[in-house]
């Protein structure tokens, strides 16, 4: 059975298969992390805030996404995949997806329209994702199989025991 995630790769598609790189997902976590802590003080300006909050979200869903295996043809995917790489639902990539339109006008067109709602959503978001990184990781770190499969925890894979997701497959 194909996964979402390798079903979105290959030539003209959004992702392609890259071996997992410990040195990149260990600068990416550690971005993400400064990142959001700054993101958080309310001495930075709002446009300051969500700029780093944005810029955490980001490394932060694609250590996820390389976590997996995977690399990204452009930033936009990387939130549209949480669902894949860390079982986040739509209330989070949702905030994500739109906070990377935000970014995209103001970069862009320079019309960057945030407000403090805007803000703490996107930090709520984001502290959300690094959460589950972590204890991703963390738990997948102990398991012996280090394949791209198991490597992802929202992949569920056609075997006969109990795959990452402790979801029982079908052999």
């Amino acid at each position: 059975m194909i996964s979402p995630l390798e079903n979105l790769a290959g030539p003209g598609k959004p992702l392609r298969q890259e071996p997992f790189d410990e040195e990149e997902y260990a600068g990416l976590i550690h971005s993400g992390q400064v990142r959001l802590t700054d993101a958080q003080s309310p001495a930075n300006s709002l446009e300051s805030r969500f700029d780093l909050a944005s810029n955490a979200a980001h490394a932060l869903s694609l250590a996820a996404l390389r976590y997996c295996g995977y690399r990204p043809a452009n930033r936009y995917v990387v939130f549209q995949a949480l669902q894949h790489t860390l079982g986040l639902g739509p209330s989070v990539w949702r905030v994500l997806t739109k906070c990377h339109d935000v970014r995209n006008r103001g970069e862009y067109e320079g019309d960057l329209d945030v407000d403090e709602r805007l803000v703490t959503d996107l930090t709520t978001a984001c502290k959300t994702v690094a959460n589950a990184l972590a204890q991703t990781t963390s738990a997948l770190r102990t398991s012996t199989d280090a394949s791209r499969e198991s490597r992802c925890p929202a992949v569920v894979r056609r075997t006969a025991r109990i795959d990452v997701c402790n979801v029982r497959c079908a052999p």
